[in-house]
């Protein structure tokens, strides 16, 4: 067996990059709010919360305009993203926010959120609870309606770098 060198967690960098080695899916929230599509896009996204009530969450940093924008909305879209959305993820990540939207194949519900179009899953939601945790706050989404698509790969964030999943191979059996 191999020992494991345990050092100090170090500054936010070096806390970064080990968090970095944890793949996750990458999701976008967004919404139509004020007449203007507005997203975030999270890699912290986590479903299987909770079934009853049906629950998710992501977390966001403190100080996100984009957020603060959102939070108010009636309804908040979480699409999941698909493999081969990675440009599309930067893109709507980017500082140039008149331009996120630009050529996203996008959805809007009667609430006002968004499905961003070519993902596995989209969740509709409303707000449930928003915990202070360090310099984030975790948001609790209630997922209000759902829908999937059986044939979509899912987009994955692991070591910086986007990929998605494979059903092949010793890992799946």
């Amino acid at each position: 067996m191999t020992s494991l060198q345990a050092v100090p967690v170090g500054g936010p960098d070096a806390v970064r990059a080990a968090f970095s080695r944890y793949p996750t899916g990458v999701a976008v929230l967004a919404a139509v709010v004020g007449g203007e599509p507005t997203a975030v896009v999270a890699s912290s996204f986590q479903v299987g919360i909770s079934l009853d009530p049906p629950l998710v969450l992501f977390a966001v940093a403190h100080g996100s305009r984009s957020w603060a924008r959102l939070a108010g909305a009636p309804a908040v879209g979480a699409s999941v993203l698909g493999a081969g959305q990675g440009a599309l993820a930067r893109q709507l990540a980017s500082k140039d926010v008149g331009g996120r939207f630009t050529g996203v194949p996008v959805t809007a519900a009667a609430s006002g959120a968004l499905r961003i179009e070519g993902g596995p899953v989209w969740m509709e939601c409303t707000v449930h609870d928003t915990v202070t945790a360090g310099d984030h706050d975790v948001v609790l989404l209630r997922v209000r309606a759902l829908a999937q698509q059986e044939d979509a790969a899912p987009l994955v964030w692991h070591a910086s770098t986007f990929s998605t999943t494979s059903r092949t191979g010793p890992a799946a059996a």
